[in-house]
């Protein structure tokens, strides 16, 4: 009988909660809503950044928008992995919306989240407070009189919802979901620079290693002159005119949140140094022009 199980044979007789001890059991210990107790909800769904967003989505199968309406403290000996300054709860919610997702949950779920303390050291009362979910979906466990059993994904999983948060992040799932979703970025296979005739003139090309081996290739374009035009090539054919993806897209993000910060001296195909410069100076221009993949919420 795992430590959860007993808990609630013990403390939470009759909810018929069993999900808990597979949340922990599938996922370790449940899921912590900051990594400092003295932020709050709203505090981490403002703070939240687009590549928060997309991080929180993609390694979730559900996204659900729920008010809390039951909450019940699981005692700190039975918490494993429970941080300072934070208290794990037992919640039951109602289903308001499913944002995102394919798996019929019904109208209630169960599930364990991990939630600041205040400056008494009391958790925070959660009834009644809507909130958006960033979950899973446990195969094979049918729905109890409590609800649905899901397990939050990731630290932070758990945000207070509101409309301004909600708009943001139903563009970023809208991109999830298409069918040409750009693939993810592994790290960087080769590079080659090659200088023009002209002084001033070279063309560099990186080609990035991809999580389902489609290709994918950055051009940096110099001509005496002209300041330095650079691309992304999704695709086989290396398009000479390629352009730069625009800030805070999918495509930004698979470039800016999983390129190394410089160019690995392994990738460099180049013998002659100054063309090993100038592979390494256009790739730190390409991440100088994509900017700082910013997170505030999750790893």
């Amino acid at each position: 009988m795992t430590i959860i199980n007993r808990y609630l044979r013990t403390e939470f007789k009759g909810l018929g909660a069993l999900a808990a001890s597979v949340m922990l059991s599938a996922g370790g210990a449940a899921t912590a809503v900051a990594q400092d107790a003295s932020m709050s909800a709203t505090n981490l769904t403002e703070m939240a950044t687009y590549a928060d967003m997309v991080d929180l989505a993609e390694r979730s199968d559900l996204v659900i928008r729920a008010e809390i309406r039951r909450q019940n403290e699981v005692s700190a000996e039975r918490a494993p992995g429970l941080q300072p300054g934070f208290a794990r709860l037992y919640i039951e919610a109602d289903t308001l919306a499913l944002i995102a997702g394919d798996t019929a949950i019904g109208e209630s779920l169960v599930y364990l989240v991990d939630v600041p303390r205040d400056a008494k050291g009391k958790a925070p009362r959660l009834k009644k407070q809507e909130v958006i979910l960033f979950a899973n979906a446990l195969p094979g466990r049918p729905a109890t009189k409590r609800g649905r059993e899901i397990q939050l994904t990731a630290e932070n999983a758990q945000l207070e919802y509101s409309p301004a948060f909600e708009a943001r992040l139903r563009p970023v799932l809208a991109s999830l979901a298409q069918a040409d979703t750009p693939p993810v970025i592994d790290g960087i296979a080769d590079a080659l620079a090659v200088r023009g005739t002209l002084t001033g003139e070279s063309e560099t090309q990186i080609f990035l290693d991809t999580q389902d081996n489609s290709p994918v290739s950055l051009t940096v374009l110099r001509r005496p002159g002209q300041t330095p035009v650079w691309g992304v090539s999704w695709g086989e054919i290396i398009d000479a005119a390629a352009r730069s993806p625009e800030p805070q897209t999918l495509r930004w993000y698979r470039l800016a949140c999983s390129l190394p910060a410089e160019l690995p001296s392994s990738a460099n195909l180049a013998r002659d140094p100054a063309a090993r410069r100038l592979a390494a100076e256009d790739y730190a221009f390409v991440m100088d022009q994509l900017g700082r993949c910013d997170r505030a919420i999750t790893d």
